[in-house]
């Protein structure tokens, strides 16, 4: 007969394919719902009653939970494709002027811009994986740059930025600074800028897969193990992946992620980053140029390949491995050193050279969703 062991079983294999299932349609919104009939599922019927169980008829108690839950799910999903969908943004022909609402300034050359959107009910529109342009008229001259925003479309009405501002004379390679990020600390509440997306050949579609555009085709990859090394800004598409991931997907095990910086007051979005933390599943390791604060309890120096053995899943058919950041990290090879680590070389070549192309595609995504909203 069933027992509440078998009980809990049966739930959780409920709950993986009902998200499975319903990744695939897009229809995130659902997924929460169900969960959420299934664990009154569990509680009521699994949990409560397991105790009459021995003495009950186990094909009648079955049938009448499975015909309550399909009921009650049927009736949910009617009433969500009924329902009208939100005005999307993002258009990939089109420029779509949005107004500054709001800025925040994060440290002493990192700020956050809030951008409405055309309505309050309009979402981005931006799918996970995928990148956004700006695009501005500065000295007469067209300039575009790629972004990654932090919000998501469950963020309604609004998109935000988060964005390291160089300014001029401040870096000797580059002494007149960054022509966007300066155009945009120097805009005022009101003023507009024009967005067009989505973009990138990545798209994160949940539950560990994604889909990868090469030569015109689609290649799918399977990745429940994920790692990534972030360096500056690389982190803001990692963060939107992880967010999709530790919101709704329970079947992804493992997301860890080696992220560089030059000091620990540069690291962009660490309140985000802290956040995700609490969730067992998500680890980050932080390793800067320059440690000025004694305290500093993380790696000083480039990423390594003991770092990456030490921090990063190893390598399984259920492992993706992503790296985004400056030009000069993605061409840097990490040294293998043999008997150092133990870490196949092969294993190095696969991160850093081609896994899954997701190297060479990712260096444009520089500085957050794909949620179907219904």
């Amino acid at each position: 007969g069933i027992n509440a062991e078998y009980g809990k079983q049966w739930y959780q294999r409920r709950v993986r394919e009902a998200v499975v299932s319903t990744q695939s349609t897009g229809n995130i919104i659902l997924i929460k719902y169900i969960n959420l009939y299934l664990n009154i599922y569990y509680t009521i019927v699994v949990k409560k009653y397991s105790g009459y169980c021995l003495n009950m008829d186990t094909n009648i108690k079955i049938i009448a939970g499975i015909t309550t839950l399909v009921s009650i799910s049927l009736a949910t999903l009617f009433y969500f494709v009924s329902k009208k969908k939100r005005p999307v943004t993002l258009n990939p022909e089109l420029k779509v002027p949005l107004k500054l609402i709001k800025r925040e300034e994060i440290n002493h050359d990192t700020r956050r811009f809030r951008f409405a959107l055309p309505s309050p009910e309009h979402i981005l529109g931006l799918p996970v994986g995928n990148h956004l342009s700006l695009i501005a008229n500065i000295n007469d001259e067209m300039v575009i740059r790629s972004y990654t925003p932090v919000s998501s479309d469950d963020d309604v009405g609004y998109m935000d930025l988060v964005i390291k501002v160089y300014f001029k004379d401040v870096h000797p390679k580059f002494p007149e600074g960054g022509k966007m990020t300066q155009y945009l600390e120097q805009m005022k509440i009101g003023d507009t800028i024009d967005v067009r997306g989505p973009k990138g050949k990545i798209h994160y579609v949940g539950c560990g897969k994604y889909e990868v555009q090469k030569k015109g085709k689609t290649h799918r990859v399977l990745g429940r193990k994920i790692g990534m090394i972030a360096g500056g800004s690389g982190i803001t598409p990692m963060l939107q992946v992880a967010a999709d991931i530790l919101r709704i997907q329970p079947m992804i095990q493992k997301y860890t992620c080696c992220f560089a910086n030059q000091t620990p007051d540069d690291i962009l979005c660490r309140d985000i980053i802290e956040s995700m933390v609490g969730d067992d599943r998500f680890h980050v390791w932080y390793t800067v140029d320059r440690a000025i604060q004694p305290d500093w309890q993380y790696d000083v120096g480039f990423v390594t390949s003991d770092m990456i053995a030490a921090h990063l899943p190893p390598p399984s058919p259920e492992t993706a491995v992503m790296m985004c950041g400056p030009p000069p990290m993605i061409k840097v090879r990490l040294p293998a050193k043999p008997g150092e680590t133990g870490l196949p070389r092969g294993f190095l070549d696969g991160i850093l050279g081609c896994l899954f192309v997701i190297s060479a595609i990712l260096i444009v995504l520089q500085s957050f969703n794909f949620i179907v909203r219904m």
